[in-house]
């Protein structure tokens, strides 16, 4: 059933069934590579809440939780390229094992200066986690990123966390825009 956010129209994309199925395995695959380690998961506000959160419910590792604020869209549906950092990273993650948790890769540049910023900062080793990769739109090569969910078409879409004018992030599927 397709449904109305704001002024745009969207329809089913993925299930939050097949996206509860997905983390499970990323989680199992992060216990495995991380298990004689304690990672801190970098969150990237605010759209990685949903994510985020059951990835690190599935973990039977010991981990720490930070989060960070950056976009790139402000309220509209492609990326603006300008991107703001409005909320600093104050844990020390010098020799540390961080994992980012990511909603969605789509050019990556957000992610770019992500991975930038936080090797500035000395972490044994950074890896990136995303639900979702749009490799058609990608125009950075991002070697951390390792672990993706789901790869999805060059679209625009809503929910588990991802909005439109901030609405939709509360829905237990993803949805994609009917152009």
């Amino acid at each position: 059933m397709n449904i109305k956010i704001a002024d745009l129209e969207f329809e089913p994309f993925i299930s939050g069934e097949a996206i509860q199925a997905r983390i499970k395995e990323i989680a199992a695959e992060l216990n495995a590579d991380y298990a004689d380690k304690t990672p801190i998961f970098v969150g990237v506000l605010n759209g990685c809440f949903m994510f985020m959160a059951d990835l690190v419910r599935h973990m039977n590792i010991p981990c720490e939780v930070a989060f960070t604020r950056l976009s790139s869209y402000h309220g509209g549906v492609t990326s603006s390229r300008k991107i703001s950092h409005d909320l600093e990273l104050l844990v020390d993650i010098a020799n540390r094992h961080i994992i980012i948790a990511e909603d969605i890769v789509d050019t990556g540049n957000t992610l770019d200066y992500l991975v930038d910023k936080l090797k500035e900062r000395n972490p044994a080793s950074i890896t990136v986690c995303a639900l979702l990769l749009k490799p058609d739109a990608i125009e950075y090569s991002i070697e951390e990123l390792t672990h993706v969910a789901f790869q999805i078409p060059n679209e625009f879409v809503v929910g588990y966390g991802l909005d439109y004018m901030e609405l939709g992030r509360n829905l237990e599927g993803i949805y994609r825009r009917v152009v």
